[in-house]
């Protein structure tokens, strides 16, 4: 495997989007109180948790399963070496821990061949959905590209340009999550829209803040007056460059309008702690092994605009409230199956 494709793989938990950083074969942390019968996490991360509110969400969501199932939990970080989260795999099943969680598809591969060679031992894959169907392996998966549809009404609604664009970390249809629904949702409350999506690429396409930057130029410098961001770690360069041309972006995964004040109007946020939180109940309560989908309906992903403190969020979304009560309208339409908004992974 090429140092440039474990990249582009471990990069890929996209918003998720994870960006390699430093390793480390040990616990980086750890919260609960261990007695004699106590449950235990282990969760494995591809990067490190600074920098990557992804990665950061989803260790917090361990640690609040951990809270409430009274269980103690313990984060091994790694970066984008196979062979360093197959370190960190190995050491998690030596510990015997009640659970071990693996978070993006960065993982997927040493996860299950561990669930495989070791039966007893139940394990949780994060953001991927396993390729494997075993009782000790269950999973947590997202409908991003249901938020991705509310941003782009958004989008829709508030360009004064009815040109609109998307800066993505690469061309694949994972990426295409968050770019193809956006598209179709400005497009469904305004027809007159034209989308355009620029490419980071090169050696570190979810973490170049400079490239990212430069796809973001070329948007603006076409009349782009919105763009979402979706290249993880380089978003701030889309940020850097709306706000120099005096033009709007939106964010990902989590609230990143403070990151940007001023620039950001709202978020594809992507509750990876909720899917953590809900699928270790249902582990500790027997019900291993399967698929566990979060969409709207289920609180997985949502936008900014829908949170009761909006108005604390410093989006800019929330200077319309029009518009939130037109996403409010159609977030409920596709959770009651009236508007079926097409995953473009499956697609592809």
């Amino acid at each position: 495997m090429s140092a440039t494709f474990r990249r582009l793989v471990v990069g890929a938990s996209l918003l998720g989007l994870t960006v390699g950083l430093a390793a480390c074969a040990t616990p980086a942390s750890s919260s609960g109180e261990a007695g004699s019968d106590a449950k235990s996490i282990i969760i494995v991360v591809p990067t490190t948790v600074a920098g990557d509110n992804f990665i950061a969400l989803a260790a917090e969501g361990a640690k609040e399963a951990g809270k409430k199932s009274g269980a103690s939990v313990k984060v091994y970080e790694s970066n984008n070496d196979p062979q360093l989260i197959q370190q960190n795999i190995d050491a998690a099943v030596r510990t015997k821990p009640d659970l071990i969680i693996g978070v993006s598809y960065s993982v997927q591969e040493q996860l299950e061949s561990a669930a495989k060679s070791d039966p007893k031992q139940q394990f949780l894959l994060v953001d991927q959905a396993a390729s494997v169907t075993l009782p000790n392996l269950s999973s947590v998966v997202f409908k991003e590209y249901e938020a991705a549809y509310l941003v782009g009404v958004e989008a829709g609604l508030l360009t004064k340009t009815n040109k609109i664009g998307v800066v993505g970390a690469v061309d694949s249809p994972f990426i295409h999550r968050w770019i193809d629904p956006y598209f179709a949702g400005a497009k469904s409350v305004n027809p007159a829209v034209e989308t355009s999506a620029q490419y980071v690429g090169g050696d570190n396409p979810f973490g170049d803040v400079v490239r990212s930057k430069a796809q973001a130029q070329i948007l603006a410098g076409n009349g782009v007056y919105l763009i979402q961001a979706a290249s993880s770690g380089g978003n701030g360069g889309t940020f850097e460059a709306a706000k120099e041309n005096s033009i709007h972006a939106f964010g990902v995964t989590t609230n990143q309008c403070p990151d940007a004040p001023g620039t950001v109007i709202d978020n594809n946020i992507k509750r990876v702690d909720v899917g953590i939180v809900d699928a270790v109940a249902q582990i500790f309560a027997g019900k291993t092994g399967g698929l566990k989908v979060y969409g709207l309906a289920e609180g997985g992903v949502s936008v900014t605009a829908l949170d009761p403190d909006v108005a604390k969020s410093q989006c800019l979304i929330a200077d319309h409230p029009d518009v939130i009560a037109k996403v409010k309208e159609i977030k409920d339409e596709i959770v009651s199956g009236k508007i079926v908004v097409p995953d473009p992974l499956a697609a592809g």
